[in-house]
């Protein structure tokens, strides 16, 4: 099973389609995307040997399967994006434009791949029958073990308790413009996977168990139908001994270049810090943490708007009750509190002083995340729009941005 793999310089952009499978049977379609960060190159190798092999008939399995290739004009260059991150850009104030301005020589790199993975986005999503799910691969410039960015509803931590690596929750909805949460809004069960450095041989493999056992989770295969299960589980579970199995982001330092942002040398993702531990240093001196916590991604490489994100463990019996309350639908009565009000489905207006009287956790329990500033005072909270279930099929927004539901 574990191949020997080295991992290559950049060697020319891969297919926007790197490879895709019909089974034999009727089922959930899933989507890989690959190298959405051009200094990734490992997601691509894994994705073209997984569902490679199932394009070949080698495995049954049930449904459909699509990998696709994310940034490919950087993967040839081998940099993490040449002119915008193309991982910050799928919101529909930035996607529309894109989508209805002709295509012209001196638009950015990042707009014409935009363009191109919708166009291959939509099409994957054509003609499938069941559920949707979404998988997107991913290495880090820091050591560390894997893990998973999930993305908080209900059928997003159903998928990712298929995998037995730590789950983070809350760093997706911490940025603007990822794809997971884009194709969250569009009806997809979500799934983000990172793992150890860019130029670790094992990411490969680590990509690969995880694959195979998101193939099983989503339910195109059954665990006895994946090849080298236990080899999979095993591998997945070594790498992350002792490490807890959710973990929710508390706190992202965002950076910008003009900071000149540097990380403090040695930190690896989930090492335990200290509130006032220094962690790096910036244009106005030391950077230290604001809070105990686990540290997650930091930044060892010369790209990125992300300097480091810190991170709490979470108890498994709160994972349990998460799912009770929000089936209970008890956040109807948020806006009976002073202070809240319901702009529109999954959205509340937050006034400054409730966060003096009412924990933000409370908030966190019935899935509302991310909080953003209202011009006029206060916040605009929102959770994901399929909270509780996902709905029986997904569709392209063809350019109008993400579809409600």
């Amino acid at each position: 099973m574990a191949e020997d793999v080295r991992m290559p310089g950049p060697v020319g952009a891969p297919p926007r389609v790197i490879a895709e499978a019909e089974g034999d049977r009727p089922g959930p379609s899933l989507v890989v995307v690959a190298g959405l960060h051009g200094n990734e190159p490992a997601g691509v190798t894994a994705a073209e040997r997984v569902v490679g092999r199932l394009g070949r008939g080698l495995y049954p399995f049930r449904g459909r399967v699509v990998a696709l290739a994310g940034n490919r004009a950087a993967l040839a260059r081998g940099v993490r994006h040449l002119a915008k991150d193309l991982n910050r850009q799928w919101t529909p104030e930035r996607i529309v434009p894109v989508l209805h301005r002709p295509a012209s020589p001196g638009e950015d790199p990042e707009d014409a791949e935009l363009r191109e993975l919708h166009g291959a986005l939509c099409a994957a999503m054509s003609g499938g029958r069941g559920p949707c799910f979404f998988v997107d691969l991913h290495t880090s410039s820091a050591e560390g073990a894997p893990f998973l960015v999930v993305g908080d509803t209900l059928p997003n931590r159903r998928f990712a308790s298929g995998l037995p690596v730590p789950a983070i929750l809350g760093l997706e909805e911490q940025l603007d413009g990822s794809l997971l949460e884009y194709l969250s809004e569009l009806g997809f069960v979500t799934l983000g996977v990172e793992v150890g450095p860019h130029d670790d041989p094992q990411a490969v493999h680590f990509l690969e168990s995880a694959l195979w056992l998101a193939l099983a989770s989503a339910g195109l295969v059954t665990e006895l139908e994946v090849p080298g299960l236990v080899i999979h589980r095993r591998r997945l579970r070594r790498a992350t001994r002792r490490l807890p199995r959710w973990v929710e982001v508390r706190y992202r330092h965002a950076i910008t270049p003009a900071d000149r942002f540097e990380m403090s040398p040695g930190f690896r993702t989930f090492d335990e810090v200290e509130k006032g531990r220094v962690l790096g240093r910036d244009r106005h001196g030391e950077v230290r943490a604001p809070e105990d916590g686990r540290v997650l991604l930091p930044l060892y490489q010369g790209q990125g708007e992300d300097g480091f994100f810190l991170g709490r463990d979470l108890p498994e019996g709160r994972h349990r009750r998460v799912a009770l309350l929000r089936r209970l639908r008890l956040d109807r009565f948020l806006p009976l509190l002073p202070g809240v009000r319901r702009l529109g489905p999954g959205r509340l207006h937050v006034a400054p002083t409730v966060l003096e009287r009412i924990p933000v956790d409370w908030f966190h329990l019935l899935g509302y995340r991310k909080w953003r500033p209202h011009p006029r005072g206060g916040h605009v909270v929102s959770r994901r729009t399929h909270i509780l279930r996902a709905p029986r099929s997904c569709r392209c927004a063809g350019g109008s941005g993400p579809a409600g539901g």
